[in-house]
């Protein structure tokens, strides 16, 4: 039998990621729910489903799972209510806005015996699959220094992307999530040691405790291995194109590269080096956007309950929070001043 999902969260992402699971005829989507009515009901007119309005009415029809595309500072909350609930969880990246609250998430998960999976989608791009797979296979040597990029020449269009107790932090968080969760799984095996960084706000180094977010980051991760790991991301910046989106593996036996192509969010190559040789590995066309959530719905029809790979997701949240200067197991963030707090559903 298929699994019965609900989506909570219809913009633009939640819809596309809920387009992705009507065309695979995976799952069956019984709910959809938003605080934006206009939302919920033309994503429900896409695939005949009903229209409820909040998580609590979702969770009331006996779900197999749900879709989280909220604003960051539900997610955490959210999934853990589903998961405590016996409903596995996809959610839109970052799952917490600090390891504390991601690791609470992956407890509840483990807890309750449930599929949890983030919509870390750059791991499924065909490219990065390819690098990854030869550094495990050892193709590259031992590698030891890697450079990561993320520049986004627009800023986010919502409000609460500029909050930091509403998002976590700015394109750090953002962006530079799917840096660290790419250089953390190409290179698996090995563990962060040192984190220094640099983070800066309209030109400017951000002070402490500022009640802004970061528009530009620069990190250095030092691993256990003595590798390092060099992370660039930023929005609005004027870098000539849409973006600059690369993650490159260099070993003593050559090195590797994905990229976007033509300042595209959607296409990229990879190639491997060999000295001033080039080999193309990889190429566009690659659907890749809706691969994530495909994946995860096929383990939840495969009856896959909690898989304990999702323990990387705090590793990640960790760096995150180094990144930030925030304390060792992650900062306390205050919802009461937040106009999402009573909220149970909205949009992305």
């Amino acid at each position: 039998m298929k699994p019965r999902l609900g989506f909570l969260g219809v913009g633009w992402i939640g819809r596309n990621r809920m387009e992705a699971v009507a065309r695979s005829g995976i799952a069956d989507i019984v709910a959809v729910a938003d605080s934006v009515l206009e939302n919920a009901r033309a994503a429900s007119t896409l695939v005949q489903s009903r229209v409820v309005e909040s998580l609590d009415q979702l969770l009331d029809l006996q779900l197999d799972g749900i879709v989280i595309a909220t604003p960051s500072a539900l997610h955490a909350r959210q999934a853990q209510a589903a998961l405590q609930q016996g409903v596995a969880v996809f959610c839109q990246k970052p799952l917490g806005r600090t390891a504390d609250e991601t690791r609470a998430v992956v407890q509840a998960a483990r807890q309750a015996d449930r599929l949890l999976g983030v919509d870390l989608s750059y791991r499924f791009v065909e490219g990065a699959r390819r690098l990854r797979d030869l550094v495990q296979a050892g193709e590259l040597g031992d590698v030891y220094a890697a450079d990561l990029v993320f520049h986004n020449a627009y800023g986010p269009d919502k409000s609460w992307f500029y909050n930091p107790a509403l998002s976590g932090g700015g394109c750090v968080i953002d962006l530079g999530i799917h840096l660290v969760d790419l250089a953390l799984w190409v290179l698996e095996g090995t563990t962060v040691s040192q984190v220094s960084s640099h983070l800066y706000a309209g030109g400017k180094p951000l002070a402490s405790g500022a009640h802004a977010v970061e528009d530009f980051a620069v990190a250095e991760l030092e691993l256990d291995s003595g590798a390092i790991v060099r992370l660039a991301c930023s929005w609005n910046l004027p870098a000539g194109c849409e973006a600059v989106i690369q993650a490159s593996f260099f070993g003593k036996g050559g090195g590797a590269m994905l990229s976007n192509v033509n300042g595209s969010f959607y296409d990229f190559v990879t190639d491997r080096f060999r000295g001033t040789a080039r080999e193309r590995l990889c190429a566009p066309p690659d659907e890749w956007g809706g691969r994530a959530i495909l994946d995860w719905a096929t383990q939840l029809s495969r009856g896959w309950g909690f898989d304990p790979s999702v323990q990387r997701l705090t590793e990640v949240a960790a760096v995150l929070d180094r990144i930030y200067g925030r304390v060792a197991h992650g900062a306390p963030v205050n919802l009461h001043d937040s106009p999402f707090a009573g909220a149970n559903a909205g949009a992305e």
